[in-house]
């Protein structure tokens, strides 16, 4: 296990507005930069971060809740060259701020793409879907998810948002081998932000790992999809030896644009996997039985 920490840069990212995809992509470059600038290796960006690309549609698009994301395919391309670039220029692993793909048979699925410091690219679709998603929206829920890995080595995972109040997903993750979990969001209420970081630091509790999140902030009145963003970006880890009493690693101002960074060491992850007050990732695999019954309860 290496010793030296991994610093993670995790946006807390305003949805921007733009005259043309030149003005996106310098905007795009200028965060990058500044992270590296920082010695960040792994740049976590927000779900939905991609809906800033809609300012780029006509105005009657822009207000069209479903029109918006059809149209927005054509900007894909561009959209995953340039992080491509952006992390082979900067020498860092990008997750990009995840955007509503539309597959071959016409659905919608909420895609994040990760590149990695030779600009190579992957991807993870989110799971659980909003009802906003899924009612309003109709974006569907992917399926696989798959472990990551960073050039050092380290093992990562994503868990969209709404997937990371899941602990069954986390922790499928955690036992293929993810140290880390990220989780890009998006919330438009102080009540979604706490969800989502409630479930992160659970997650981390339960499989002691990181669980690193970033989210959007701010407002843009113009998109019927991201108007209002309530958001906060984070680092957490089990609250166990080794780490603070809270298992708050870092932890931004809410609604505060910019980067908040972490250092995660992993060598101390396992340190305290070996020797913590409590065994909460190996009691899980010793107590979590298939078909476990649960039996009513009779009182008397």
């Amino acid at each position: 296990m290496k010793s030296v920490p991994l610093r993670v840069a995790l946006a807390q990212y305003p949805i921007g507005q733009f005259a043309a995809p030149a003005d996106w992509q310098a905007h795009l470059d200028a965060w990058v930069k500044q992270a590296a600038v920082a010695d960040a290796k792994l740049l976590l960006f927000p779900e939905y971060g991609s809906m800033e690309l809609a300012s780029l549609l006509a105005p009657h698009v822009q207000s069209d809740l479903l029109g918006s994301i059809a149209a927005m395919q054509d900007l894909l391309p561009a959209y995953r060259k340039a992080h491509a670039d952006a992390a082979k220029r900067h020498g860092v692993t990008i997750i990009a701020g995840s955007f509503p793909v539309r597959l071959e048979d016409g659905s919608f699925i909420n895609r994040a793409y990760v590149y990695d410091p030779d600009g190579r690219e992957a991807h993870q679709d989110k799971r659980q879907m909003t009802r906003f998603e899924r009612e309003d929206w109709i974006i569907q829920g992917g399926a696989a998810l798959h472990l990551f890995a960073l050039p050092d080595g380290t093992s990562f995972g994503i868990a969209i948002c709404y997937d990371i109040e899941f602990p069954l997903i986390a922790r499928a993750l955690a036992e293929a081998g993810a140290d880390l979990v990220l989780a890009p969001s998006c919330t438009d209420t102080l009540a979604g932000l706490h969800r989502v970081h409630v479930g992160a630091r659970a997650r981390a509790l339960e499989s002691q790992i990181y669980v690193a999140v970033a989210q959007t902030v701010g407002e843009a009145q113009w998109s019927p999809a991201v108007d209002v963003n309530r958001g906060m970006a984070a680092a957490y880890a089990t609250p166990d030896r080794g780490f603070p009493d809270d298992g708050v690693l870092a932890q931004g101002e809410v609604d505060k644009p910019g980067w908040v960074y972490a250092d995660l060491d992993f060598a101390a992850l396992q340190a305290a996997r070996a020797n913590a007050q409590v065994f909460t990732r190996a009691d899980w695999t010793s107590q979590h039985l298939p078909g476990l019954a649960v039996n009513k309860a009779e009182f008397r």
